[in-house]
C-alpha cells in the first residue's frame, strides 16, 4: 500500500473527488448545453446553477446539489416506472414501438388536499419495427427526432404544453392498421376537442384521420367536482368519494416511446425537464 504524503488533506481530497464526479453527471444530464451553461436558455441556466465550482461555500454547495438531485430529480431517475405499468407498455402487437403522451393538471389548479389529475394517451407506430430483420424498417434515432419535432409542433405552444379540458365524455378512436388498435378513450368536456386531439396525434405519426372511426359515449351521470365533500362509510370509517370524471384543465408534459420488454423508454420531449429528452 502506497504511503500518503505527510501533507495529505483527506477533506480536500474528498471535496475534489466529489466535485469531479458530480460535475461529470451534471454535464452528461445537460449534454445538449455547450460549456458550463449560460443564461441564454432554460437548460443552460439550470446547468450553470447546478455545477459545483471552486470557492463555493457550504450553503451554495448544498443548494446546487439539492437542485440537481432533488428538484430536477436526477437521484430518482429510473428508480420507479412512473411512466406507465408493465401492462400498458407491453405491446400486444409484436414488433411495433408505442408512443405515449402524458398530460396533467398545473399544480396551482389542484385543490388543497386534492389529487392531481392526469391522463396518458398512446398509439402504435405501425410504420416501424422495434428491431432490425423484421418486415418493417427498424425505427432510427432520426425517426425519433422527427417524431419529437412534430409532437412539439402539435402539442407545445410558447414553450408550454397545450391544455385541453377533461370531463365526462369518453371519445375513442379505433384504426388498427394506423396505430389505434384498442380504441383507447380520451375523456373530454366536448366532442370537438377530442376530435382536435386525435387529429393532432394522427399528424404526429403521419397517419390519416377518419372522422367515421370516432366513437362518443356521453354518460347520463354528471361530472363531480374535485372538491366534493361526499363520503363513503366503510367499517364505520368515513372516506372521501373519488370525483367522477371532473372537469379540469390538463396540460401536455412529455412524450416517450416504449419498445416493450426490458428496454428502457426513450423520451422524445419533456416540458418538465425531469428526463433527458431528444429535443427541448
Amino acid at each position: 500500500m502506497t504511503e500518503l504524503p505527510s501533507n495529505f488533506d483527506s477533506w480536500e481530497h474528498l471535496q475534489n473527488t466529489y466535485m469531479l464526479e458530480y460535475n461529470k453527471r451534471v454535464d452528461k444530464f445537460f449534454n445538449d448545453v455547450e460549456g458550463n451553461g449560460d443564461l441564454s436558455s432554460i437548460r443552460g441556466s439550470l446547468k450553470l446553477a447546478c455545477r459545483l465550482v471552486d470557492g463555493d461555500n457550504q450553503a451554495t454547495w448544498n443548494l446546487r446539489t439539492s437542485l440537481f438531485f432533488d428538484v430536477i430529480g436526477y437521484s430518482r431517475k429510473n428508480l420507479s416506472i412512473f411512466y406507465g405499468s408493465n401492462l400498458d407498455t407491453a405491446l400486444p402487437v409484436s414488433g411495433h414501438p408505442q408512443l405515449f403522451l402524458y398530460f396533467s393538471q398545473d399544480s396551482q389548479a389542484v385543490p388543497v388536499n386534492g389529487k392531481r389529475l392526469d391522463h396518458e394517451k398512446s398509439c402504435r407506430l405501425t410504420r416501424y419495427a422495434c428491431k432490425t430483420g423484421q418486415a418493417l424498417p427498424a425505427i432510427t434515432k432520426a425517426n425519433l427526432i422527427e417524431l419529437a419535432r412534430e409532437i412539439k409542433a402539435q402539442f407545445v405552444e410558447s414553450k408550454k404544453g397545450i391544455v385541453y379540458t377533461s370531463g365526462k365524455i369518453a371519445v375513442s378512436y379505433t384504426d388498427p392498421p394506423n396505430g389505434f388498435p384498442r380504441g383507447g378513450r380520451w375523456l373530454v368536456n366536448s366532442r370537438s376537442e377530442a376530435i382536435t386531439l386525435y387529429e393532432k396525434l394522427c399528424n404526429v405519426i403521419d397517419r390519416p384521420f377518419d372522422i367515421n372511426k370516432i366513437n362518443v359515449i356521453t354518460p347520463e351521470k354528471d361530472s363531480t367536482s374535485q372538491t366534493s365533500t361526499q363520503t363513503d362509510t366503510i367499517l364505520g370509517k368515513q372516506y372521501k368519494e373519488p370525483a367522477y370524471r371532473p372537469v379540469a384543465n390538463l396540460r401536455f408534459r412529455y412524450a416517450y416511446v416504449s419498445f416493450g420488454g426490458s428496454a428502457s423508454p426513450i423520451f422524445l420531449i419533456d416540458t418538465t425537464f425531469r428526463h433527458t429528452a431528444l429535443i427541448t
